[in-house]
Parts: C-alpha cells; sequence; structure tokens
C-alpha cells in the first residue's frame, strides 16, 4: 500500500533527488570517461555486443540505436558522425540509404572501448566493494522500478496537456 506524502516532503524529497542525480551525472562523468560521454560508451558498447550477432551481420542500425539510448534520430546521428569523424566507428547504409543506414565498430572504437573498461572495473569494483554487491542489486531494482514510475508520470503529464490542449 502506497504511503500518503504531504506537498513539503514531496518538495523536499524531490529537491534532494534531483541533486543526487546532479551530482551523480556531473562528478563521477567527468572522473570516470575521460574520453568519451556516457552515451558514446553506451552506444559503442551496444555496437561491439552486436558484433557478434547474426541477425543483422555485425551491424548497429541507427534506429535501433535510438531506440536503445531513448535519443531521437537527429542526437542519434550526431553522436555517430562525432564517433565515426575520430575513428571509432564506421557508417554506412543499405541499398541507397533508403534501406537503412548502420554502423560498425573499428579496432580503433574496440580498443578505446576496452580502456574505457578497465578504468570502469578499476573504479566501480571499489566502490561495489565498498557498497557491497546486495545493496548494489538492491539500489538496482529501486532505481528500475523508480525510472519505470517516473516515466509513466510523464506520458500521463504529456497526455494531460493533450487533453488541455485540445480545446484550446
Amino acid at each position: 500500500m502506497a504511503e500518503t506524502i504531504g506537498n513539503t516532503d514531496i518538495i523536499k524529497l524531490s529537491n534532494e533527488l534531483i541533486y543526487q542525480r546532479h551530482l551523480f551525472n556531473r562528478e563521477h562523468r567527468k572522473d570516470v570517461f575521460m574520453k568519451m560521454s556516457i552515451p558514446e560508451y553506451i552506444a559503442l558498447q551496444y555496437i561491439a555486443m552486436e558484433e557478434t550477432s547474426d541477425i543483422y551481420s555485425g551491424r548497429v542500425y541507427l534506429k535501433d540505436l535510438a531506440d536503445r539510448l531513448q535519443m531521437t534520430m537527429r542526437q542519434i546521428s550526431k553522436m555517430v558522425e562525432k564517433l565515426r569523424d575520430v575513428g571509432y566507428v564506421l557508417w554506412s547504409h543499405d541499398g541507397n540509404g533508403s534501406e537503412g543506414t548502420y554502423v560498425t565498430i573499428t579496432e580503433s572504437g574496440r580498443s578505446l572501448l576496452r580502456a574505457q573498461e578497465e578504468t570502469l572495473k578499476k573504479y566501480y569494483g571499489k566502490v561495489f566493494e565498498k557498497f557491497g554487491k546486495d545493496n548494489l542489486i538492491q539500489l538496482l531494482q529501486l532505481m528500475k522500478q523508480l525510472e519505470t514510475i517516473m516515466s509513466s508520470e510523464v506520458e500521463n503529464l504529456e497526455v494531460n496537456r493533450d487533453d488541455n490542449g485540445a480545446g484550446e
């Protein structure tokens, strides 16, 4: 059964949640991700993982990447362009391009990914050792639950906005 939370507590708790997310994203990102952004790392990791897949012969289509990272095609295209320009991915297309564009990881991209994973193993290995595996699993489960609820509420806000704007 859900606990009733007063308006003052809602403001305090939401402000603290926003602040903690800000600190985590700001502070930890720059210390751990030195040569790429978090979305670039996730993209490279996903592209590398799909390299062994039989489904698309190691290709990752931009649409799938956009879905995976929950980004627009414009954002994905801009990010992939940057990764291509520095030599971490190859960007190609099927047919004349209307059938889909896709990326594959280069050796340089794999090398960067391996180096980043080593940094992550060192950093998070120490963090997890101090925080505890069970605590981490519980935290991740709670974060997933919170994210699901927050996404649902955002969708409700958008529906309400559409409903309210329809009569204008």
